[in-house]
């Protein structure tokens, strides 16, 4: 179907609708903001989310494949609405994406083979602290207790390291009446505290060892938790960066592993580790001598280039186009869970994306019928958001339109829930920065509130001494701190949030339906009003 005539069914649609309601009594008559906003259902949201937030997207995590199946939908839907290209290709061609490039530091193969089994990280081990070792390295291991060396304990007395792995017990040792071997009292030492390792390879490396091996205290299951839960926080401690980042790789580091795997890498038996942890609680002192063995070390450092995009959609204005305003949401989420469940982020941020969708329809309808706005509008889908605000950061150091010529910017993400503090009324919407750096903008959203939908709107998030400080926390901070006023609208967190549960049929559409459009109605007025507001507040 062409464009002309998609939007004149669209249109006639609308107008029947209007009439047989006893709302249209003229077109002439008629508030053509109120006109056009009809155009945005609760059905078409459903429709639109119910793709965005598939299983089949997988939870559409940042540079993922599904994250460009999102962008390649958003991209097909504003072509369809006759909006044009804003970005630009390496070639000069025009493009709806504005292409940039996130890099990841993260760990490639890690694993210490013996000549039984092959352990693996996040199977069998973990890595604390940063070292690289590219090729398969033949190493010896060495068995040295505790790996202290504190006032009259020592383990490392007549023991030879110099070359080889050190294999030590976590920890420091106890007597039989459970004190300390290094305070001589009931309290633990710094050897004890989680930054222990590091005290334990610095002291293993400064006596020529090449690397540490920790013996973990827990065991059996509770070691297959711990080995989860250092998993589950991989992609925090790995995660993507909008500019690179160069590694020191001093070689401190630790691999933790089972008592079993410790054994088999000391060529020994686990009871054999266990009597020798007695013997050290016994005789109140370290072993004079221990198990060796030799294992084969890999651990590889990689540097990842993952490319994203923004996707941005442009709806030239008429007799004032070259002053521009930026109605964006983030179009990525967090991906799948370290257990195999689907992050789908319905809300978060499904319900501001599929809102782009139906604030762009909107709009086009009126310059398909005569009457577009007089500023130009970029509906600007970034990614990256919940990595650290990385797509608006980009088009902040790379605009598509000159900030100086940007009125303001519209920003949604998370509108299609209810949050604790409104179970009993869910027709309301959180407002964040209105009045930050634009007296007229927080007027304009009065007062468009108070004509057309009679939200109850809700500034508690935009206080200054809130301490979620949401103001700081999605995209519209990147253009507020190049000094252009924004809005951030929000319904806030709820149980669901980050989790697999934000789903589809939990979305309010109708209650969302009635923010989309006051967003549309502010939008209009930023876009038609004859001068541009002012920047006149500086409110923190």
């Amino acid at each position: 179907m062409s464009v002309a005539r998609y939007f004149r069914n669209k249109r006639n649609g609308i107008s029947t609708c209007l009439l047989a309601t006893g709302l249209l009594t003229g077109i002439n008559a008629q508030d053509l903001s109120s006109r056009y906003a009809e155009s945005i259902t609760p059905a078409e949201l459903r429709k639109h989310l119910e793709i965005i937030a598939a299983d089949s997207l997988e939870g559409r995590f940042t540079g993922s494949p599904g994250q460009k199946k999102a962008a390649a939908y958003m991209v097909s839907n504003f072509q369809q609405y006759g909006l044009t290209p804003a970005a630009q290709k390496a070639d000069g061609q025009k493009s709806f994406l504005q292409e940039y490039e996130l890099y990841r530091r993260d760990w490639g193969e890690v694993a210490i083979k013996t000549g039984k089994k092959t352990y693996e990280l996040y199977k069998d081990l973990v890595v604390n602290g940063l070292t690289n070792v590219p090729e398969a390295l033949s190493i010896g291991t060495v068995f040295a207790g505790y790996g202290i060396e504190a006032g009259s304990y020592n383990d490392y007395k007549d023991l030879d390291v110099k070359g080889k792995a050190v294999v030590v017990f976590e920890g420091e040792p106890f007597d039989k009446s459970g004190n300390s071997l290094i305070s001589g009292t009931k309290e633990k030492t710094k050897w004890s505290s989680p930054q222990g390792w590091q005290a334990k390879a610095t002291l293993a490396l400064g006596k020529g060892a090449g690397y540490l091996i920790v013996i973990s205290e827990k065991e059996g299951g509770e070691f297959e938790k711990e080995i989860q839960r250092r998993a589950s926080m991989r992609q925090r401690v790995s995660q993507l960066t909008l500019r690179k980042v160069e590694e020191s790789l001093t070689n401190v580091a630790a691999f933790t592993v089972s008592k079993d795997a410790a054994a088999d890498m000391l060529g020994t038996k686990s009871k054999t580790l266990e009597k020798l942890r007695r013997k050290i609680t016994n005789t109140a002192r370290p072993v004079s001598a221990g198990p060796e063995g030799t294992v084969v070390l890999t651990a590889v450092r990689k540097h990842e280039v993952v490319a994203t995009e923004n996707v941005a959609a442009f709806l030239e204005g008429t007799d004032k186009k070259d002053e521009v305003i930026v109605i964006s949401a983030h179009l990525d989420h967090i991906g799948i869970s370290p257990d195999g469940q689907i992050n789908n982020g319905a809300d978060d941020d499904g319900s501001g994306t599929v809102a782009l969708l139906e604030l762009a329809q909107a709009f086009s309808m009126a310059k398909a019928g005569g009457h577009g706005p007089r500023r130009s509008l970029l509906f600007l889908n970034v990614t990256g958001e919940e990595l650290g605000l990385f797509g608006s950061e980009y088009y902040s150091e790379n605009p598509l339109f000159p900030l100086e010529k940007t009125v303001a910017n519209l920003n949604i993400d998370m509108i299609g829930r209810v949050d604790e503090a409104h179970t009993e009324n869910p027709r309301y919407v959180y407002l964040i920065g209105s009045d930050k750096l634009s007296s007229e903008l927080h007027a304009i959203g009065e007062e468009v509130n108070k004509k057309y939908v009679q939200l109850d709107l809700d500034y508690t998030f935009n206080d200054a001494n809130d301490p979620n400080r949401f103001y700081y926390r999605s995209d519209h901070y990147n253009f507020a701190k190049k000094g252009i006023p924004v809005v951030f609208y929000f319904t806030g967190v709820h149980p669901d949030y980050h989790r697999p549960g934000d789903e589809v049929h939990k979305i309010l559409f109708d209650r969302q339906s009635e923010i989309v459009k006051l967003i549309f109605h502010t939008a209009w007025e930023l876009a038609n009003r004859e001068n541009r507001i002012r920047v006149d507040s500086n409110k923190p």
